[in-house]
């Protein structure tokens, strides 16, 4: 799921949260409060908030499914609300991680079956490297290149009581 958020103005319409988690034993959904943040911050400095929502992008995966090396998971769907016209406003995908840009496109697709947006941005809070597909952050928090066998875990106070990045070896 990713959030979105609307505005009126030369700002963007809507603050998109993308999901599933990447863990299905992981039910955290770090992109809500992100969006949520940065929400926050655009209506300190602009005046006005923007609209949030969120996307589920569970059948858009192209790791999922039968067939062609993807995992042979059945996945699960979740909820999408937008509660904006997402063709009247740009919008903004907001992601905690951006890795290889494959859960980017699968929110991309899920958000044009709901409209047109005249502008699609991402923002990101650690941008990792090794994009597999032509994806770019517009806004990002931090780049932090790693190792492919390593991975980055963010913990959100809303969420954990803090807030970390953490870098981990894979096990």
């Amino acid at each position: 799921m990713l959030s979105l958020a609307a505005f009126d103005f030369d700002l963007p319409a809507g603050l998109i949260a993308q999901h599933p988690p990447r863990n299905r034993s992981d039910a955290r959904l770090l992109h809500v409060p992100l969006a949520e943040r940065l929400r926050a911050l655009i209506g300190e400095f602009a005046g006005a908030t923007p609209a949030i929502g969120s996307v589920d992008i569970a059948l858009y995966r192209d790791d999922v499914g039968v067939g062609g090396g993807r995992r042979g998971v059945v996945p699960v769907v979740g909820e999408t609300v937008l509660d904006f016209d997402i063709e009247k406003h740009s919008v903004v995908l907001v992601d905690d991680v951006l890795y290889t840009g494959r859960t980017i496109r699968a929110a991309i697709d899920a958000v044009f079956d709901y409209g047109r947006p005249p502008r699609v941005e991402l923002a990101v809070l650690v941008d990792r490297g090794h994009r597999e597909l032509p994806i770019r952050p517009d806004y990002v928090g931090r780049n932090l290149p790693t190792n492919r066998g390593e991975r980055i875990t963010i913990h959100l106070a809303e969420l954990d009581g803090s807030d970390q990045v953490l870098l981990q070896e894979s096990t």
